[in-house]
């Protein structure tokens, strides 16, 4: 990848920052989000990265949110919906997320249970049924299971890294913890104001203060522990607990990066534009960009054909440069084959490392 060429616009001895430190840089944090397109190449990147943290030495989870799931088919290994071991100190995972939605809604529903009369099950079980099929469910159930993994990163496995769905779903599920946590307060605020009067009569009576930093919630205790209005706090307030933790991971630099995959081509980097731009307006940056299936000059072909895609892929690769200018980026040439499997994984990562 170190030859010079000047016929096509494009020198590759002075692509500006790229560095062999990047993926070592990567894989050293607990949380990785590897996005872009649809198509470019992300599920196959962050198969690659994986492997490299497990042949670090780093217990490893790599999660497919992609509800066309192709983690499997590169590892060559059926994994599926429950945590499967793929090779030493790497594990693999599919979320199915409309198998996620079914249990997120019965799991509302058991809790939903236990705070009715029996006689209104019914009711419950039918409004929820018709939730499960409200625009958003699907997703917001995905983020739950997303949240719950990325808080076993640093602890039952030394890092996480998500191969995401395409970029629109990708912004939508990093957004989204602050969206459902301002979803959360205005249930809280609305209960709060439905006991405003009781609350200033017991803070008389001398109520006490209950909360905590992750809750956000300082009041008086407006009600009687184990009550009706207790135990709707309770559940309240533990998914709220679960977004905010979720959205300090994100926003953490030092513990979460998100890595775009490019391909030198108009859409997808029009799509990067979007996703970049997107991400800066929820104080989130790229980390790093990896530019994928360049015809390198260090592929030997030759022809009309050929040359005519390196001339408009250098004219993508200039403008790779000028509008990502900042951010680190790793060159990875176009391959004959397919990489599938763990020896050509093993060797895309190596390759990646010394880019």
């Amino acid at each position: 990848n170190d030859s010079t060429s000047g016929t096509h616009g494009w020198d590759w001895s002075t692509r500006p920052l790229t560095t062999s430190g990047v993926v070592s840089n990567l894989i050293a944090r607990q949380i990785i989000f590897v996005g872009g397109k649809g198509g470019v190449g992300k599920t196959t990147t962050a198969a690659a990265l994986a492997l490299v943290a497990a042949d670090r030495n780093r217990k490893c989870l790599v999660v497919s949110t992609d509800p066309a799931h192709s983690l499997g088919d590169i590892f060559r290994h059926d994994i599926g919906d429950t945590e499967t071991s793929l090779a030493p100190n790497l594990t693999g995972l599919e979320i199915d997320p409309d198998s996620e939605a079914a249990t997120h809604i019965a799991s509302i529903k058991n809790q939903m249970k236990n705070l009715v009369h029996p006689r209104l099950y019914g009711e419950i079980d039918r409004q929820l049924d018709l939730a499960a099929h409200a625009p958003g469910a699907t997703e917001a159930a995905l983020l739950e299971r997303v949240a719950e993994l990325m808080a076993v990163a640093g602890s039952r496995f030394d890092i996480v890294i998500f191969d995401t769905a395409p970029s629109g779903h990708t912004v939508r599920l990093l957004s989204l913890p602050e969206v459902m946590s301002a979803w959360i307060d205005g249930l809280l605020r609305h209960r709060a104001r439905s006991n405003h009067f009781s609350s200033m009569l017991k803070n008389l009576g001398g109520g006490h203060k209950q909360g905590d930093d992750l809750s956000l919630i300082h009041e008086a205790q407006d009600h009687d522990k184990n009550s009706l209005e207790d135990r709707v706090k309770t559940v309240l307030t533990k998914r709220r607990r679960k977004f905010i933790v979720a959205r300090e991971r994100l926003l953490d630099t030092a513990m979460t990066a998100f890595l775009l995959v490019v391909n030198p081509d108009r859409l997808s980097i029009l799509e990067s534009r979007k996703i970049v731009d997107t991400l800066k307006r929820f104080d989130m940056t790229v980390s790093s960009l990896i530019v994928n299936r360049v015809l390198t000059e260090t592929i030997a072909a030759s022809g009309d054909f050929i040359d005519a895609r390196r001339s408009q892929e250098s004219k993508y690769l200039l403008e790779i440069s000028e509008v990502f200018t900042e951010m680190p980026r790793l060159i990875v040439p176009l391959k004959a084959c397919d990489v599938h499997g763990i020896d050509a994984l093993r060797a895309l990562g190596t390759e990646l490392l010394t880019a």
